[in-house]
């Protein structure tokens, strides 16, 4: 069942469905991709425990509680959020997932070999939402053993004008839409990095900045959207094997956020 819910600050409203985040609007002007427009079929979504296309390791994981079964961008996105409290300010959604417990994957059979996930760690993860000065923060909380390795992606997509003339900053380098389609499926790579500026046609550029990710990247196929990703580690252009060794380790919890404002 859908459920919508609205927060309100000055110039600004916000929308999130199901803990999905599908409207930023200031001035009443949208910032989001929408859903069932051409492009992604989201808006906003969350890579956990992995990031990348993990059938070139077999779809498993090695980990020191065994070897665990994941698909591309890891099985966060199979599981529901519930909402936990809000105002017309705020929100708090949570997911929770107990240790071994199979997950169906979405991707099977049409685009997986593997019918059902499972990850060998008990964890929460929450996401939060606070619009304030009509800045929209976004926050994630995870909690779990200490030790736990996971890789953390966040996926939104945002609306351009369907020229293909869009152009984005950072670390003093321009990306053009002509780069990002050059990258294909990888998604293009912007590593040691905070922050990033969309240098819009038809609307003011939004600056999105983060803590705790330290990368981007970038993927679309069209010229209405482009998903924007602060990722903890990029794996696409690697041989990486899949496994705690190449991941981040668990601090018990971890925060990150990322900030998005008009300019």
């Amino acid at each position: 069942m859908s459920s919508k819910l609205f927060l309100k600050n000055k110039n600004s409203t916000v929308t999130i469905e199901n803990g999905e985040l599908i409207s930023f609007k200031k001035d009443n002007q949208e910032y989001i991709h929408q859903k069932g427009n051409k492009g992604w079929r989201n808006s906003d979504d969350e890579m956990f425990p992995v990031i990348g296309p993990i059938s070139k390791n077999n779809f498993k994981v090695h980990t020191k509680n065994g070897d665990a079964t994941q698909d591309q961008h890891g099985l966060l996105r199979e599981l529901n959020y519930s909402l936990i409290s809000s105002d017309e300010n705020w929100a708090k959604y949570i997911k929770k997932y107990s240790k071994n417990t199979l997950i169906n994957n979405s991707k099977f059979p049409a685009k997986s070999t593997e019918k059902k996930l499972f990850w060998p760690f008990d964890f929460t993860f929450e996401k939060i939402f606070t619009l304030k000065n009509d800045i929209l923060y976004i926050e994630f909380i995870i909690n779990s053993d200490i030790g736990m390795p996971f890789m953390l992606g966040y996926h939104p997509a945002f609306l351009l004008s369907n020229t293909g003339k869009e152009i984005l900053e950072s670390n003093g380098k321009k990306i053009t839409l002509a780069d990002v389609y050059k990258a294909g499926s990888n998604a293009f790579p912007i590593l040691n990095s905070d922050k990033i500026v969309l240098k819009n046609i038809d609307r003011k550029n939004l600056e999105i900045t983060t803590k705790g990710f330290h990368n981007f990247m970038l993927w679309t196929e069209v010229d209405n959207m482009l998903c924007i990703e602060p990722i903890t580690q990029y794996t696409s252009y690697t041989d990486q094997k899949f496994s705690e060794q190449n991941m981040r380790l668990s601090a018990g919890k971890n925060s990150f956020s990322v900030k998005i404002k008009t300019i």
